[in-house]
């Protein structure tokens, strides 16, 4: 039996604000609904939590008093009809009645006139209620991420906000081994895929229209990765050469060590390792689809020398972050990041980089990458890592892309382009 979709939505929000990543609340929800609802299921969830912020704004005037913890699948519910009221074009009344019928499907009885009064009275009084939100609230930003992002890049907020509040492009990465991009961008017009070139990597493909990977020509042999314009830099920017020993520090998934494998078939060895042992299975399946052998480790860079000392010739470091440079993707970021992250993982990068540069050569490259565009994350990582090891020095990057900062390289998320990343490339003395 099937699991009413929007049910199923409220469950998965319900589970986001119990805590837990969309990650791991989604795909248990996606196996219980039907195969064509699979869409609108991640429609409603994404969609939702990317404008999580202000929705929970809107349900707290709606609602005399706050629902209880063990209802959070109904608040999540409430949240999922809002959205569908303001942000698809599904009719209001339609939204009202399937919403307040997935009451019955997650066994609330009690919410149905609940649900029903909220989203009418919604209805009535919408542009009354959106005028009480604060502006963090109307641009669906928790409020110490708003100020933030303001605070840090003022003349860039605006396109930051807003690139975090839309659904991302879909960029495939073309595997340069098996064919060129001209050759896919032909083989994609060909099935009537409107596709574009990207701006930023020769590899990149940017399509005009998101869809299942399955459907795409040449994806499941390997010819083509989903991987943004943005990570593909980083197998550009670590440069590695034939017969060198590369290790990928934090793995999981595998896009950029499988990137790497391709641009450089030359290499000895590859070590793709990672904290989760899990995790390495995803690395494992996309080495196999890609027909890429590496060697996958798993262990922690921070207590656990994958090898001896100076064993590698460079080494990339995609660092644990705080994800804010890519929102568009992880929306649940929103909702269950705070601000006392931000400064803990900062020790936890510097941990990792103290951790792993004793394995690199004399002469060799480390990497340094974060998914965020915070400086505690990146610049003030770097310079604090460069004053304690009178061996490192930082590399200067010669590109034209993204914003030059203190101690790297800055890409900002855009709506119609690439993630939000961080590059600095350090050099161990000879």
């Amino acid at each position: 039996m099937t699991t009413d979709v929007r049910a199923a939505a409220a469950a998965v929000i319900g589970d986001v604000l119990k805590g837990l990543s969309l990650n791991q609340a989604l795909p248990i929800r996606l196996a219980a609904v039907s195969e064509r609802d699979r869409s609108l299921l991640q429609q409603l969830c994404y969609g939702t939590l990317r404008h999580g912020p202000r929705l929970q704004a809107l349900v707290a005037q709606l609602l005399d008093k706050p629902l209880r913890d063990k209802d959070r699948d109904v608040q999540g519910l409430l949240l999922c009809g809002l959205y569908q009221l303001d942000n698809t074009r599904v009719p209001d009344h339609a939204a009202v009645a399937a919403t307040v019928d997935a009451t019955r499907a997650l066994k609330k009885p009690w919410a149905k006139s609940m649900t029903n009064a909220v989203l009418r009275r919604y209805l009535r009084e919408r542009e009354q209620l959106a005028r009480a939100l604060d502006p963090a609230s109307d641009a669906s930003h928790p409020q110490w991420l708003y100020q933030k992002i303001t605070k840090q890049w003022p003349s860039q907020a605006a396109t930051i906000i807003a690139a975090n509040n839309q659904q991302p492009p879909m960029t495939l990465r073309v595997n340069s081994r098996q064919l060129s991009r001209e050759d896919c961008l032909e083989v994609l017009r060909g099935h009537n895929i409107s596709a574009t070139s990207g701006q930023l990597s020769p590899y990149a493909v940017q399509l005009n229209q998101p869809m299942d990977v399955r459907e795409i020509p040449g994806f499941s042999a390997g010819q083509l990765s989903v991987q943004d314009e943005a990570a593909q830099l980083a197998a550009l920017l670590l440069q590695a050469g034939a017969g060198e020993r590369v290790l990928d520090a934090c793995a999981a998934p595998g896009s950029k060590a499988c990137h790497i494998l391709e641009l450089q078939p030359g290499l000895t060895e590859l070590v793709a390792m990672d904290i989760d042992p899990d995790r390495l299975h995803k690395v494992a399946e996309n080495l196999e689809r890609l027909g890429l052998k590496a060697t996958l480790l798993a262990a922690d860079a921070v207590q656990t020398a994958p090898s001896g000392p100076c064993s590698f010739d460079r080494i990339l470091v995609d660092a644990p972050c705080s994800a804010s440079g890519v929102i568009r993707r992880h929306p649940d970021v929103k909702l269950l990041r705070r601000e006392s992250d931000v400064a803990a993982l900062a020790i936890l990068q510097g941990r990792i980089l103290n951790g792993l540069w004793p394995l690199l050569k004399a002469g060799g490259t480390l990497l340094y990458v974060t998914c965020s565009i915070f400086d505690e994350e990146n610049s003030q990582v770097v310079q604090r890592f460069l004053a304690e090891h009178d061996d490192a020095s930082l590399s200067y990057v010669d590109v034209t892309w993204g914003e030059a900062v203190s101690f790297g390289r800055q890409l900002l998320p855009s709506a119609e382009g690439s993630d939000g990343l961080f590059y600095a490339r350090l050099s161990k003395a000879e």
